[in-house]
């Protein structure tokens, strides 16, 4: 790479707009981060530790929250160090770190959203060969593939990225993001251009199939009473969850691509850290909240360890 001998490290000047609240948004950033990591550890643990627990459906829920905890730790820590700090940069290295973790990130979490569609699916629809159509070597080798193309698509993004000639070390975000980096170049971007397309376009035909085995699925949820509440009890959460993933990632891929530099920076900041607040947070809270066999086992686990403490705190 020849230009890591001219940028060595990157500024972040999404963070000027943040000089006159930095003590209430660190503290807000820290309330945030251990909210995501208590929920998520919690939701997982939960469904690790419960063997009835150990089905398709909670397996990808229990791989959502672990990608929810990959993906904000590459956001967190940093933006709460910068916040206090009066230097907001990130290494070369770094930056390219961030943006293959904050990334692979996202287009995990649409991998793991469509593997819940296509499990739904199957157990309502076609009910009777659920358990063969998704025994556990198939769930293994879906699991592996929702973490490993979408790790390999990133591969492919970074290198293309890292060989470009940037005539620049201005970054207008709080984060790095690979498209701020690429309007740095002043070398060609066509294959970046083309290889962002072709991966945006993949990861918006997951969502095409989402919907369309929603479709499905309501359909069938129409023509039964137990339909209707298994759909209720399992899919409406799903589909919660996608909107809230969906709506938060095309905030910051279209603002990135075609925003305005009119809008003001404080603005732009929330837009671009929607995904990374609002997905781990809610996700593994809806889960909880409306899936039965999970919230009946958290509230036995809390209840438990109540009792626990109580008795610690007697001896």
């Amino acid at each position: 790479m020849s230009n890591t001998s001219t940028i060595l490290v990157f500024s972040l000047s999404g963070f000027s707009a943040t000089v006159n609240y930095r003590l209430t948004l660190f503290s807000l950033t820290l309330l945030c981060y251990c909210l995501i990591v208590v929920v998520n550890v919690s939701l997982i643990l939960t469904i690790i530790l419960d063997h009835n627990l150990h089905e398709p459906m909670y397996i990808f829920l229990c791989n959502l929250c672990i990608n929810g905890l990959y993906g904000t730790a590459a956001f967190y820590p940093k933006f709460a160090f910068d916040l206090l700090s009066d230097v907001h940069v990130i290494s070369y290295v770094g930056c390219f770190l961030q943006v293959f973790v904050i990334y692979s990130y996202a287009t995990i979490d649409f991998s793991v959203l469509a593997l819940m569609a296509y499990d739904r699916y199957v157990a309502i629809c076609r009910p009777l060969v659920y358990h063969s159509v998704m025994s556990t070597r198939r769930t293994a080798v879906l699991i592996s593939l929702s973490w490993l193309v979408p790790l390999g698509c990133e591969v492919v993004v970074i290198t293309l990225t890292s060989k470009l000639k940037l005539c620049g070390s201005h970054i207008q975000k709080l984060y790095c993001e690979n498209w701020s980096i690429v309007k740095l170049a002043c070398s060609s971007t066509a294959a970046n251009n083309v290889v962002g397309l072709i991966i945006i376009s993949f990861y918006c035909a997951h969502v095409l199939f989402i919907v369309c085995t929603y479709v499905r699925l309501i359909k069938s949820a129409l023509k039964s009473k137990e339909s209707r509440k298994k759909f209720t009890q399992t899919c409406v959460p799903h589909l919660l969850c996608l909107c809230n993933v969906t709506a938060a990632l095309l905030f910051d891929t279209m603002y990135s691509r075609y925003g305005s530099a009119s809008v003001p920076q404080n603005l732009r900041n929330f837009m671009a850290i929607q995904f990374l607040m609002m997905p781990p947070v809610l996700n593994p809270i809806i889960y909880g909240l409306i899936l039965s066999k999970i919230r009946y086992k958290l509230v036995t686990l809390c209840i438990k360890a109540g009792q626990t403490l109580m008795l610690g705190l007697k001896v």
